[in-house]
């Protein structure tokens, strides 16, 4: 994308976590800021690119299991640009009636999802943010599109590792799950690279502290488990990402490289 072609509202010149997504799945959706800044990441942690690519084959994943297991309506918190085979792509074409609601802070998300989504009324992008939850769950495109009486799930992929302090994250997942009834469900992917050195993690620190994210961290599995408290956690529980069902075991993320955990919980 040019930076002659700016979307309002837009600041080009802010990395945007959102954008360096993207650009680590080879989209065209961001400027020289998120380029600048996502190089700067893979300096860090060469595979980057790889686990951003697990994390998208684990949304297909789950989003293709929670349909099998009759979710029809599903909330995707921290959405991210569009790209290949997102969430409402991978349930409708299972179960057309499904109903998505994609939440994102990034205004550049909006306009791109807007675009999207014009011909699919079962479909609405709107902006919020996840630091606030109550608010984003009483929204009320979110309460006119979803139905929160009749089984939910809510995806946080990729988002909980830009929360740096552990009790605002769990308070954050702690308020999603409340909203949850029976039979919902809860899918987490976050961020787990193991140990870095003092001079990795100051760099890590530093390019995100220029961006739209709060900070980042990383969290073991065993941290990660805590967010399912009081769910029932679907085999195999919470594992690399590359080894939640997989339907062909080609693995981009290698044994000992920083990678990502992820599990989904329902509600008993």
């Amino acid at each position: 994308m040019s930076e002659y072609e700016v979307p309002s509202g837009v600041d080009p010149f802010t990395p945007s976590v959102a954008r360096i997504y993207d650009y680590y799945l080879g989209g065209k959706d961001n400027f020289a800021a998120d380029r600048e800044a996502a190089e700067k990441i893979i300096e860090i942690l060469p595979n980057v690119r790889d686990v951003a690519r697990e994390n998208r084959e684990f949304l297909i994943r789950t989003v293709t299991y929670l349909s099998e297991q009759g979710i029809r309506q599903f909330l995707d918190v921290g959405a991210g640009l569009p790209t290949q085979r997102n969430v409402h792509q991978v349930a409708q074409e299972l179960a057309p009636e499904s109903r998505v609601v994609y939440v994102d802070n990034d205004p550049i998300v909006l306009t791109h999802a807007h675009a999207l989504l014009a011909q699919n009324d079962r479909v609405v992008a709107l902006r919020a943010d996840m630091r606030d939850p109550q608010a984003l769950i009483d929204h009320p495109e979110v309460r006119e599109h979803l139905d929160f009486t009749q089984p939910v799930a809510i995806l946080l992929l990729g988002v909980l590792h830009f929360i740096p302090d552990d009790a605002e994250a769990m308070k954050i997942v702690s308020t999603f799950r409340s909203a949850l009834k029976p039979g919902g469900h809860l899918v987490i992917s976050h961020g787990s690279i193991g140990p870095l050195s003092e001079d990795q993690d100051r760099e890590g620190q530093e390019v995100f502290s220029r961006t739209s994210a709060p900070g980042v961290t990383s969290r073991t599995p065993e941290q990660v488990v805590t967010f399912f408290e009081g769910l029932e956690l679907a085999d195999p529980g919470v594992v690399p990402l590359q080894d939640w069902r997989p339907a062909v075991h080609l693995s981009l993320v290698k044994p000992g490289e920083a990678g990502a955990v992820g599990g989904v919980g329902r509600v008993p």
